[in-house]
C-alpha cells in the first residue's frame, strides 16, 4: 500500500505536465502574459496609445516565438490568452494613434 502515497508522476512544475523543465517557455509565458495585461489595461487610456501599441506588438511577438517552441498544452494555454490580450491592445492602441506620439497637432502623423 506504501505506493498509493506516492505521487504517480514527478512534480517539476504547474506547466510542465510532461515532467520536464521549461525555463525558456515558462519566461515567454510570463512575459507575453504581463505585456498583454499591461497593453488590455492601457487601451482604455486613448493618450496612452504609445504604451498600448508597443506593449501589444511586442507581446504579440514573443508570444508567436513562445506558441512556435512550446511543448505542452498548458503552455500553450496560457500564451494564447496572452496573445490574446496583447492582440486586442495592440489594436486599440492602432486605432487611438498608433506607435508614434503626437506631430504638429495631429494625432499618429
Amino acid at each position: 500500500m506504501a505506493q498509493i502515497m506516492r505521487p504517480a508522476r514527478p512534480r517539476n512544475g504547474l506547466l510542465a505536465t510532461d515532467g520536464k523543465r521549461h525555463p525558456l517557455q515558462d519566461a515567454l509565458l510570463a512575459v507575453t502574459a504581463v505585456l498583454g495585461l499591461i497593453s488590455l489595461v492601457t487601451a482604455g487610456f486613448p493618450t496612452l496609445h504609445m504604451l498600448t501599441a508597443w506593449t501589444g506588438l511586442i507581446g504579440v511577438l514573443t508570444g508567436g516565438y513562445g506558441q512556435f517552441i512550446s511543448e505542452t498544452t498548458r503552455e500553450r494555454f496560457g500564451l494564447v490568452l496572452g496573445l490574446g490580450a496583447a492582440a486586442i491592445g495592440l489594436y486599440f492602441g492602432m486605432a487611438h494613434g498608433g506607435f508614434a506620439g503626437e506631430f504638429n497637432g495631429f494625432v499618429g502623423g
